[in-house]
């Protein structure tokens, strides 16, 4: 939140949903929520603050948003958002003078004077640009200083809650300089050491299902249904009223109890039975509508520019049919990846107990390790992102189980590792100098969002908020 509120000008607050309202309002019970009071002007409290629908509506003016586009975006939450912006710039105002921060009215003057805006070419302060601005923004000299006084008001907060956000340089040295090191490792595809599809038995394989039964039944339906049109309901090519007509009259009598097939008893219509069907990857558009629908026992729906009448008959599971090919194949899959994540996760086990060690290493590859460097912790041509991360935390002789772009699983070994020398003056350094102080600041920050949390209570009046929301209507 802070990170946000502090880059933004005074009059940004208007349309954005600032985390002040996310972390603490919906904490506490959210926009559902209200407070009790006799007062009907207020819309919202923060601790034993009021705020008024005065206060509100002052802020929608000088946001600039038009009442059309607050009436045309009431379904969009606008209000609750100009509130939610509201509600940050009260809070600052209180974390303000709860700090005591203050500027005095030279400060004002020294930076509106510095304003380049107002300047000539020489850099000196021109009093009429001054006032041309305030002329072309339809603003008072007060109020535009009252404003200025409350953006430097809110530039002190935030650099008073930054301070000390700076992290020591040696500190961010070894850190590039641990980062940027080269990882000398040997390492193995992991695919050389799994049982192949076929080295699973019909006795594996019914071993798993019995195993995994619940999990593997699958859901069938026997159905009937007809498809509507124009032609075979009415004898046109073109959808018409009496088309409509019918299509009403049948629906109608579905919400009346008729059964299928009296529905269909005046009707010229081939009716398509359906055994046995379950969804398995083919492209059945009809039937697969269907079974989508199946809650419903009988029901009439769209399908492209045809209406289904179905019912129906029968629901019920099954195991996996062994003796159909693609299923056979379909749980041999199933079995086979099992057999890789059983094997994986015993070594991934070893390593973390420390049972690994360069014996099982050696008796596992044998000579069908590939040797390799990794540059630097950003270094992704051999495995992914993530696992190059894993592996520049590990120390010498460690050994991990890492995925690659391809989601292939690899043994690797961490022998050894070289530091490289690097330029300050380098844009990579920077760039990480820069980040460093970033991600610094933004645990700090962090942190005083949850003491935000704990330090303030936000209720909102939800009876006022409707009522407001009705005045734009």
């Amino acid at each position: 939140m802070i990170e946000k509120l502090k880059n933004l000008g005074w009059k940004q607050f208007g349309g954005l949903v600032l985390i002040v309202i996310i972390i603490i309002a919906f904490g506490f019970g959210g926009f559902g929520g209200g407070f009790s009071t006799n007062n009907q002007n207020n819309i919202a409290k923060i601790n034993k603050t009021n705020i008024t629908t005065q206060d509100f509506m002052d802020y929608v003016n000088e946001s600039g948003i038009s009442a059309d586009a607050i009436r045309n975006n009431l379904d969009n939450n606008i209000i609750e958002e100009l509130l939610s912006g509201l509600i940050s710039t009260t809070l600052i105002d209180l974390e303000v003078k709860d700090f005591n921060i203050s500027i005095n009215e030279k400060t004002i003057l020294k930076t509106i004077k510095e304003n380049k805006n107002f300047q000539d070419e020489s850099g000196v302060f021109q009093r009429i640009k001054y006032e041309k601005f305030l002329l072309s923004n339809n603003i008072s000299a007060q109020m535009f200083e009252i404003k200025l006084k409350n953006r430097e008001l809110q530039k002190h907060l935030f650099d008073f809650i930054g301070a000390g956000t700076i992290t020591p340089r040696f500190l961010i040295d070894k850190k590039f300089e641990e980062n940027n090191k080269t990882l000398e490792i040997e390492y193995f595809d992991m695919e050389n050491l799994y049982k192949t599809k076929d080295d699973y038995t019909q006795a594996d394989i019914q071993k798993f299902i019995e195993e995994n039964k619940d999990q593997l039944k699958r859901e069938y339906i026997d159905f009937k249904y007809v498809i509507l049109n124009p032609k075979n309901l009415i004898g046109v090519e073109e959808f018409n009223q009496e088309f409509f007509d019918k299509i009403d009259k049948i629906e109608n009598n579905i919400s009346q109890g008729n059964s299928f097939d009296s529905l269909i008893e005046d009707l010229d219509i081939n009716v398509i039975e359906v055994n046995e069907f379950s969804l398995d990857g083919n492209e059945q558009q009809n039937e697969s509508l269907i079974f989508s629908k199946k809650s419903t026992k009988i029901d009439l729906i769209e399908s492209g520019d045809n209406f289904l009448l179905y019912n129906i008959e029968k629901e019920y599971d099954r195991a996996p049919n062994l003796n159909d090919d693609k299923t056979n194949s379909e749980v041999r899959e199933l079995v086979y990846q099992k057999g890789k994540f059983d094997f994986n996760r015993k070594i991934f086990q070893e390593i973390q107990d420390k049972k690994f060690d360069n014996n099982k290493f050696n008796e596992l590859v044998g000579n069908g390790a590939k040797y390799d460097s990794i540059k630097s912790v950003n270094d992704n041509k051999l495995f992914e992102i993530n696992s190059i991360k894993m592996l520049f935390a590990l120390p010498i002789n460690s050994f991990a189980l890492v995925n690659s772009s391809e989601n292939k699983i690899y043994l690797v070994k961490i022998i050894g590792s070289n530091k490289n020398q690097f330029n300050k003056e380098d844009e990579d350094y920077k760039n990480f100098v820069q980040n460093e102080f970033t991600n610094t600041r933004k645990s700090i920050l962090a942190a005083y969002d949850q003491l935000l949390t704990s330090k303030y209570q936000v209720q909102l009046n939800q009876k006022t908020i409707d009522r407001v929301k009705n005045y734009f209507k």
